[in-house]
């Protein structure tokens, strides 16, 4: 068998490397090691040269030669903190929480204008993205009907003292 050249049928194109860098760039003559040809050590000293990283790449001697900086500030850097909890779904524990204070902000201004006791209106906090209703604040002596999954027991006796009534949902 006799093979023929391969051919790419894709266009090949080398790119200069001009190509890839910025239009933006400052000129030559202005850059700083221009400014120091003829100084030895280019401001970098005799004696401590300018070597590559002395203290380390990145975050290197925390605990060792740059412990007094950590120390100093970012004190807290290393070490535990409380229990370890496997496996944690923050789903388990998410409980948005609303005060009876600002239950009459989720409906509107009619709403409770208009509310009688034949004809109360509904406040489902689910609805507007909390599940626990807390007992911190007044109610105006109007009566509604409040849905919710959570409530505690001080929110509880304020809002019947007020002539609510509580409908707890699942």
């Amino acid at each position: 068998l006799k093979f023929g050249p391969v051919r790419c049928f894709t266009p090949c194109v080398l790119l200069h490397r001009s190509f890839f860098s910025s239009s933006s760039k400052m000129p030559t003559r202005f850059s700083k090691s221009r400014k120091k040809r003829g100084h030895v050590s280019a401001g970098y000293g005799r004696v401590g040269k300018h070597r590559k990283s002395p203290g380390g790449r990145g975050n290197a001697g925390g605990q060792h030669h740059h412990r007094i900086n950590f120390d100093k500030y970012h004190p807290g850097y290393f070490g535990k903190v409380g229990m370890r909890h496997f496996h944690l779904n923050r789903n388990h524990y998410f409980c948005p929480t609303v005060n009876i204070d600002t239950l009459w902000t989720l409906v509107p201004e009619e709403a409770r204008k208009a509310a009688t006791p034949a004809k109360a209106p509904v406040i489902d906090v689910t609805k507007a993205g909390f599940f626990k209703v807390l007992g911190k604040g007044r109610l105006p002596a109007t009566p509604f009907v409040l849905r919710t999954k959570f409530i505690t027991k001080k929110a509880e006796k304020k809002i019947k003292e007020a002539g609510g009534v509580i409908e707890i949902t699942a």
